[in-house]
């Protein structure tokens, strides 16, 4: 793809397929992603039809020793498993005489592991190449090919354009002298009597005629995939910019090409401008190849992390294997210094586990028996062994690098105003540039000047910058929030991050720490003694056996730790926001918030006077009621994640407004919302109350960030305008959430905005030069001040060769610029 024109092409193309839903092409991440029913059409057909078109695609080959087969019928029936069966295989055939599997694949969306046990699944083995050679990144390799072929047709170019920009100057300034002239007159002739090619034409011809010599290869050599580009897009029913580029300097060639024929028609050619145009802009291309293959440097960062191979147990010994032959379930072995092949759970060891690749944070985590590890984070200090859970593609690595790239894959939707532009861009500028020639040659009465003009317009337009302005800082955006542990989904949640007004806390998990823990309890039967408490705290913990919410899990943590039996509770129920109930020995038992039991006309006087005095303390209180009757009451606290009041007051400090959100009661959350320092509370608010609460804010007029874990608070997350959820580990691919928090740490939704307003600010930045350049300079080349004559010469009279340097540079710019996001400090 040349430019933005052509990502439109590729996407109108292939939505007109049958079976495709959607499809977006990202010109500076070179990525089409496509939305389809496999029933309808077939990934190879995607891709032969963006073939037809004119375009490529960056595929993989390996081939594969197949055991097994015992027929002809045999190699079909894998052939068929592999093509029908394993999404992201192109074309797969199998030889069933020399027993080998040649598959061509897209590696984003298999791998061979995959095509593996496919054919185990089919009846048949086959064996892994041999993986010294560890998978390419076939996108990079075709990225290194486009930018060899770029740089060797730039040196050509160079190669040619120098001599004759230097002689050509040198004659039309006069600065030639008189040996010089003869000297090429002698060569003519000389050519001219060796070879009897021509008559006795002047010496001026001659030079001339060196000229095109000079000229031809780089028309037809450095720039012939202009015409080929363009060709096909006009075959396609579109104009890009290779049709500009090739329209341009095919007017200078060939109307030079014209003189030189018939000479009388003028004796001065330009077959200097359309060299140095090519030239110019083969040197932009090449640069601008190669720095968008440095926006791309996030997601490489991230596969590099991955180490090559992992020691393991099998039969009671240690044995390095190829990371990918580790299968779940393997004991993984990890000395010191070394890095974690794959995600998994210690069986034994402690050490402290460097995990900034995942959250940002470059404090190592201590570790021991029953924590979890996380492929490609170091093992600083003790051995470790560990029991592999994830492997391959369900790695949090694997989940966070596929995260990005989908990300970066995405459009904003500040993108939809330069995909209109660009749309209509090139159609336009041909249409000015037409124009122009028109006037200049009704108004001048002469051809060349008019010529000129015309040249300059079509050569100075640039739907490249538009093209790049979004995408290059969104994956510059994206890429740097990944190394910071801060992942956005889409780049629509980037955007929307930037515009939010108030930001909703869950208070469970989010600003405490999620862990609550039992702090007190109160018998009410007339005795303080421990066995009593013990008792309340038995039947407690026997109700809260089936619920999930994190005070019963504390209650149910509490009673294991003092080791007390439990009952085996009945007919369980929970009431949503309320609490559990259970038949317990025969009789109900109740656990929950005191307010329930109000409604239930049960007594609580008796436990009032705690009631308050310890919600006031930031503690929240359960209940426990037997049979109607109040029997105690359950003291459980959550301590605040050590950041959360920085973090409140980072996000004041940026103009946002801070809800916390909580079910407990209104004193408890007025105790822990004045220890952090929000605006508003809203309290005593039902899991399913959540969403209809940021529906209430987003009524009234302000778009809405919701803060959560991703599970309880998924509807709520969902609603918001963007939905941020804290990560826990290896949990980075929490389906609710737009961005992801890898490190769970608070202060990164601040991190998080400020990277959105960082990169939105770049995407303004280059969609203003984009157009700006545009809509300044293709005027200037129209020759609009040309009557302004107390202006330079240079502007008043465009040159094409300036226009190509502006073209060549415009592009480099706005992917520069891009590229300062890398070097952006957020705090």
């Amino acid at each position: 793809m040349s430019c933005a024109n052509c990502a439109l092409n590729i996407e109108r193309n292939l939505k007109k397929l049958q079976g495709v839903e959607d499809a977006s092409v990202n010109f500076a991440s070179e990525q089409a992603t496509v939305s389809f029913d496999p029933e309808q059409i077939e990934v190879d057909e995607l891709i032969r039809k963006i073939e037809d078109i004119g375009y490529g695609i960056a595929t993989a080959k390996v081939e594969l020793p197949v055991t097994g087969m015992t027929c002809a019928s045999c190699a079909m029936n894998i052939e068929r498993t592999l093509n029908k069966k394993v999404p992201g295989v192109v074309q797969a055939s199998v030889n069933f005489a020399s027993e080998r599997a040649a598959v061509q694949y897209l590696p984003n969306l298999t791998s061979v592991e995959e095509m593996i046990v496919a054919i185990r699944q089919a009846g048949y083995d086959a064996i892994a190449p041999d993986e010294t050679g560890e998978d390419e990144d076939v996108e990079q390799r075709a990225r290194r090919a486009e930018v060899a072929d770029q740089t060797k047709k730039f040196a050509v170019g160079l190669l040619f354009t120098v001599p004759l920009f230097l002689w050509s100057m040198g004659r039309d300034f006069g600065l030639l002298g008189e040996w010089s002239q003869a000297l090429w007159v002698n060569f003519a002739l000389s050519m001219a009597r060796d070879f009897s090619l021509i008559g006795p034409w002047s010496h001026a011809g001659w030079v001339n005629w060196f000229f095109w010599a000079l000229a031809t290869p780089v028309q037809f050599y450095t720039g012939w995939a202009y015409y080929v580009n363009g060709f096909k897009s006009l075959r396609n029913k579109s104009a890009n910019m290779d049709v500009l580029v090739a329209m341009g300097s095919s007017v200078a060639y060939f109307y030079s090409l014209a003189l030189l024929i018939f000479p009388v028609l003028g004796p001065h050619v330009y077959f200097e401008t359309s060299a140095v145009i090519i030239t110019l802009i083969k040197l932009g291309k090449m640069l601008e190849a190669r720095a968008k293959g440095r926006t791309g440097n996030a997601i490489r960062k991230l596969m590099g992390l991955r180490p090559k191979t992992a020691t393991i147990l099998r039969d009671g010994r240690e044995i390095e294997v190829s990371l990918k032959e580790v299968q779940v379930g393997d004991v993984v072995v990890v000395r010191p210094g070394e890095k974690i092949p794959v995600d998994g759970v210690i069986l034994e060891g402690n050490s402290a586990v460097d995990e900034s690749m995942l959250t940002g944070e470059p404090i190592p985590v201590d570790k021991g028996t029953g924590d979890t590890v996380v492929g490609a984070t170091i093992n600083s200090e003790g051995l470790l062994k560990f029991q592999a859970t994830k492997v391959g593609k369900d790695t949090a690595l694997a989940q966070i690098i596929k995260l990005v790239q989908e990300a970066q894959g995405s459009k904003a939707p500040i993108q939809a105003l330069a995909d209109r532009v660009a749309a209509v861009f090139v159609p336009g500028v041909i249409g000015i540039a037409t124009i122009t020639f028109i006037l200049w040659w009704i108004i001048g009465g002469e051809f060349v000047p008019a010529m000129i003009r015309l040249v300059a317009v079509l050569i100075i337009a640039c739907p490249c910058a538009l093209g790049l302005a979004t995408p290059t800082a969104i994956m510059a955006g994206t890429g740097k929030g990944a190394e910071k542990g801060i992942l956005f989904k889409d780049s629509e949640a980037l955007e929307k991050a930037t515009k939010l007004k108030t930001i909703v806390l869950d208070k469970t998990g989010t600003l405490t720490l999620g862990r609550p823990t039992v702090a007190e309890v109160i018998a009410l039967n007339g005795s303080s003694a421990d066995q009593h408490k013990k008792e309340l705290l038995r039947i407690a913990a026997s109700v809260e056996k089936g619920s999930e919410h994190p005070v019963g899990r504390a209650i149910l943590k509490e009673a294991e730790k003092q080791a007390l039996e439990l009952f085996e509770p009945e007919d369980f129920k929970a009431s949503g926001g309320f609490g559990v109930r259970a038949r317990i020995n025969g009789q109900m038992v109740y656990v929950g918030k005191p307010g329930w039991f109000s409604e239930m006309d049960v007594d609580m006087v008796n436990g009032n006077k705690y009631v308050h005095t310890l919600q006031r303390q930031g503690k929240t209180l359960m209940a426990v009621v037997v049979e109607k009757e109040l029997a105690g009451l359950i003291a459980v606290a959550d301590s605040l994640k050590p950041e959360s009041k920085e973090a409140v007051g980072e996000l004041r400090s940026k103009g946002l407004k801070v809800v916390m959100l909580t079910g407990d009661n209104a004193e408890t959350a007025a105790s822990i919302g004045a220890q952090v320092q929000v605006d508003e509370i809203a309290a005593e608010v039902r899991p399913e109350e959540k969403s209809l609460k940021i529906k209430e804010l987003q009524g009234r007029g302000q778009l809405v960030g919701m803060v959560g874990d991703g599970i309880n608070d998924a509807p709520a997350l969902a609603q918001a305008d963007v939905g941020i959820a804290i990560g826990t580990g290896t949990d980075v691919a929490i389906e609710t959430g737009d961005v992801i928090l890898a490190s769970g740490n608070l202060m990164g939704i601040s991190r998080a905005i400020q990277l959105s307003r960082a990169t939105m600010r770049t995407v303004k930045e280059n969609l203003f030069w984009a157009f700006i350049y545009n809509i300044i300079l293709i005027p200037i080349a129209a020759g609009l001040l040309y009557p302004l004559e107390f202006l330079p010469h240079a502007l008043r009279q465009l040159n094409p060769i300036l226009a190509a340097l502006a073209m060549a540079l415009s592009s480099v710019t706005v992917v520069s610029n891009s590229l300062r996001l890398y070097r952006a400090k957020i705090k």
